[in-house]
């Protein structure tokens, strides 16, 4: 891997498109390739807002990682992190508390090489390779437990990676194993893409990324996202649209956070009592 393409893979076919830098393309980052900017230009061609989806889905995850600051947390697990472009988690966390330590995880080549690159001089920051449906391959990982004090509350992030979890696959019993593994005040941030709102064409934009990339993927409706969350306590407001979950400015009167085509909620492992 050489010059300003060294985050690329030796082995990569640039024809073929990455979920992962067509999301850094739609949130303005530099990591794609004109495969993917071809295919977003469709998903923009069927679904004009798809970018601001893509911002709304990042805004929700800043958010959600500054509340789990708020609340005394001060390391994360991102699962299905992607090609940590703009505005990640460890730069987010680190600027509101210096320290705070990140775990990134994916198994996509790219999201991995950039991520290995980018982090190389971060030493509370590492990228684990894994799929995050086998989640002991996660949690044993040797950066995991070297950043991750699993006695100490932990922010996990599953933004927009459980539509990519196939219906074949056992997501509830994945989530299951990363709410157990962390402790009472961890925290559990979900967002994920929807078929429930009819303003989004989301199945028609499902089927343009299954056949342009090899991820499958799965719509899931509110009561079916809902359920990963087990019984952590969701916070206020709840499972919403994601521009909805606390947002920091007050959105315009045109705004409808429907159009957002994504449920997002942020929950809290209580402890229980005798």
């Amino acid at each position: 891997m050489t010059g300003k393409r060294g985050w690329i893979p030796e082995n990569l076919d640039p024809a073929r498109p990455s979920p992962a830098r067509i999301y850094d393309y739609a949130l303005g980052g530099g990591h794609n390739l004109a495969s993917d900017r071809a295919i977003f230009d469709e998903l923009v061609r069927i679904q004009p807002n798809a970018r601001q989806i893509a911002w709304s889905n990042r805004a929700f995850m800043r958010r959600a990682v500054l509340f789990m600051i708020e609340t005394g947390i001060r390391q994360f697990l991102d699962l299905g992190s992607g090609i940590p472009t703009v505005g990640n988690v460890h730069e987010i966390a680190q600027k509101a508390a210096p320290g705070s330590r990140v775990v990134y995880v994916d198994v996509e080549e790219v999201a991995l090489a950039h991520s290995q690159l980018l982090l190389e001089n971060e030493p509370d920051a590492a990228i684990v390779d894994a799929d995050i449906t086998y989640p002991d391959n996660v949690l044993k990982a040797p950066e995991t437990l070297r950043l991750l004090d699993f006695s100490q509350p932990v922010g996990v992030l599953a933004v927009a990676v459980g539509h990519y979890i196939p219906a074949d696959v056992d997501i509830h019993a994945a989530f299951e194993a990363y709410r157990e593994a962390v402790p009472d005040g961890s925290a559990l941030a979900i967002s994920h893409f929807t078929a429930d709102f009819e303003q989004v064409r989301a199945q028609e934009i499902l089927e343009t990324v299954q056949a342009s990339a090899y991820n499958p993927a799965c719509l899931r409706s509110r009561p079916e996202i809902l359920a990963l969350f087990g019984d952590f306590e969701l916070v206020e407001p709840g499972l919403v649209p994601a521009s909805g979950w606390r947002p920091d400015t007050t959105p315009p009167q045109s705004a409808v956070p429907e159009d957002d085509g994504i449920w997002a909620g942020v929950a809290i492992k209580k402890g229980t009592t005798a």
